[in-house]
């Protein structure tokens, strides 16, 4: 059973009241009766376990049986600035992104960026990727949901204050550090941020604005991965040296 994120005034120790835009999910998907129990969370760092005692067309409510509180964080957080991709790859990238346990995503407009989001499609296009990632956090029994930063350009990605302890830039055909030995920040309070490049990659001059801008050039290897599954690799790889995937 997945952990349902709820927001934080729907939970009244000792009673839950589900909102409306999840009780259709649990009382006619998963056909969830008085008794059954379900995990929900705060998305503030604290779990429930819900015994359900109210289940109706108008209302879903339940007790709390037991209470969890998130473990210390022992990595740094993680920022994913991905360049926008065409089709599903962008969806995919935000979904898999978001079961790594990344704290924040970021959609770029680069010059080799093949979409173009019109700007009246923007708030349908922010709210599907927070729905994307909100099934995967449930999924994967996230403790915070990512935040999905509005579509930036590369200079105003740069100039992100406070900026993260660690900037850096996925570039292929060029010289970089390993993401294997490279040091990475030692304090849960600090972040890297990680920046991938669109299918076309980036050109000559962002990493140049990039590497002015403090951010360290980093490679997976000769091989020339597509964007997506550069972005995948390299979380992983840096989630798996911080302790975070065991």
């Amino acid at each position: 059973m997945p952990v349902f994120f709820l927001p934080p005034d729907a939970i009244a120790p000792p009673s839950i009241t589900v909102p409306p835009s999840l009780q259709t999910h649990l009382r006619d998907s998963l056909r969830l009766e008085i008794g059954e129990q379900i995990w929900v969370c705060d998305g503030q760092g604290a779990r429930y376990l819900m015994e359900l005692t109210r289940v109706t067309k108008q209302e879903l409510t339940g007790r709390i049986l037991s209470t969890s509180q998130e473990p210390a964080r022992t990595a740094p957080r993680l920022r994913l600035v991905q360049a926008l991709l065409k089709g599903e790859k962008m969806d995919w990238v935000i979904q898999k992104a978001t079961e790594l346990g990344v704290s924040e995503i970021v959609p770029l407009q680069s010059r080799h960026t093949i979409v173009q989001l019109r700007p009246e499609r923007l708030d349908a296009q922010l709210a599907r990727w927070q729905r994307i990632a909100l099934e995967a956090a449930q999924q994967s029994e996230q403790w915070h949901l990512p935040v999905i930063a509005q579509p930036q350009t590369l200079t105003a990605c740069l100039s992100t204050r406070p900026a993260p302890a660690l900037s850096l830039i996925l570039a292929e055909r060029q010289e970089g550090q390993s993401l294997r030995t490279l040091a990475l920040p030692a304090s849960s309070n600090e972040s890297v941020s990680i920046l991938i490049g669109p299918e076309g990659g980036w050109s000559k001059e962002e990493v140049t604005q990039a590497e002015q801008a403090g951010a360290t050039p980093i490679t997976l290897g000769p091989q020339i991965l597509r964007a997506e599954t550069a972005a995948i690799v390299a979380l992983g790889i840096l989630q798996s040296r911080a302790g975070a995937l065991e």
